[in-house]
């Protein structure tokens, strides 16, 4: 199971999620209560070491904005977070990052991962980064294919149910591990990654 830990804000954060086996680690660069700053968000990515994915999230900017974000923090993949068209990933090819397609699920969603070019796709709750549950029995109606991450009201006590239910090729969480908003609890951390592969 890929298990993708976001919003992290500081060294020991980073620290903790590659300890705990993290898969890949997320940075928010754009408004939220987890955002951090570029030339931070630089300095933690050069601490990861290579067998862990770097990804930069981004909403409410522009495929270029966001582009133009992840070469600055040296990140391997930018996560495009929300209602992105094909053309805003088709104007980021060939840029030297994988991307992330992260979308809510509706009744109109392509559910199938590189649909629009991209190399995985995360399917989250409505409203993404409140860690609101969300009903995703939905999701065996239209199930994702490939490479897809399920998010969204995800924690260490939720995940291991949510993946029986969905079978996703992974999961990904913020607000789950956290002891108040944007601040990450590390001991939830750890919990969270052993409950996603037991």
């Amino acid at each position: 199971m890929f298990v993708k830990l976001c919003g992290l804000r500081t060294e020991s954060d980073v620290a903790v999620a590659v300890e705990a086996g993290a898969d890949a680690v997320g940075f928010v660069l754009t408004s939220s209560p987890r955002r951090i700053e570029v030339d931070l968000a630089a300095r933690l990515v050069a601490q990861v070491p290579a067998g862990v994915l770097t990804v930069a999230v981004v909403r409410g900017v522009t495929a270029a904005e966001g582009g133009e974000l992840a070469l600055k923090t040296g990140v391997r993949a930018l996560q495009l977070h929300g209602d992105y068209p094909r053309e805003a990933f088709d104007e980021l090819a060939g840029m030297p990052f994988g991307l992330v397609r992260a979308t809510a699920l509706g009744p109109a969603t392509d559910v199938r991962t590189g649909a629009f070019g991209e190399s995985w796709l995360l399917i989250d709750s409505p409203v993404a980064g409140s860690g609101e549950q969300w009903d995703i029995t939905r999701l065996a109606e239209n199930p994702p294919t490939g490479e897809w991450l399920l998010a969204g009201g995800l924690s260490p006590e939720t995940v291991a149910g949510a993946i029986s239910v969905a079978r996703p090729w992974g999961v990904d969480v913020s607000s789950g591990i956290e002891s108040s908003r944007g601040v990450k609890d590390h001991g939830r951390m750890r919990a969270f990654v052993a409950a996603a592969r037991e």
